[in-house]
């Protein structure tokens, strides 16, 4: 038993082995190391950090028009909510309404003036 588990762990062993040997990497020719390398394109901190805020400015300008898109849809409800109650009272959730409203339009309100 003992010599079975031997020749299985040196088994293992031996095709882990060669696996390993016989793999080569093979890296694209602008990454490979030798005379070469120096004409590789290098990004100045200056460059990734002008990069990184423009990212951060497309993805603030989406959040924006999403939004401006729920603060549409939300006030178009608060109307309809409106106009349906007349002179009436207003349904209880007019005032829930009219506070997610005013909650979306100055966080609208902030990423606006942080785009600037």
């Amino acid at each position: 038993m003992r010599n079975a588990m031997l020749s299985l762990t040196l088994l293992f062993a031996w095709v882990t082995a060669s696996l390993a040997f016989g793999q080569q990497i093979h890296l694209p020719p602008m990454v490979q190391q030798g005379p070469n390398t120096s004409n590789v394109p290098v990004r100045t901190q200056e460059e990734a950090d002008r990069e990184r805020a423009r990212k951060a400015n497309e993805m603030l300008q989406m959040e924006i028009k999403r939004d401006t898109e729920k603060l549409f849809q939300l006030t178009t409800e608060l109307k309809d909510l409106v106009d349906k109650s007349g002179q009436g009272i207003l349904p209880a959730d007019t005032l829930k309404k009219a506070e997610q409203v005013e909650k979306l339009a100055h966080g609208v309100k902030s990423k606006i003036k942080q785009s600037y």
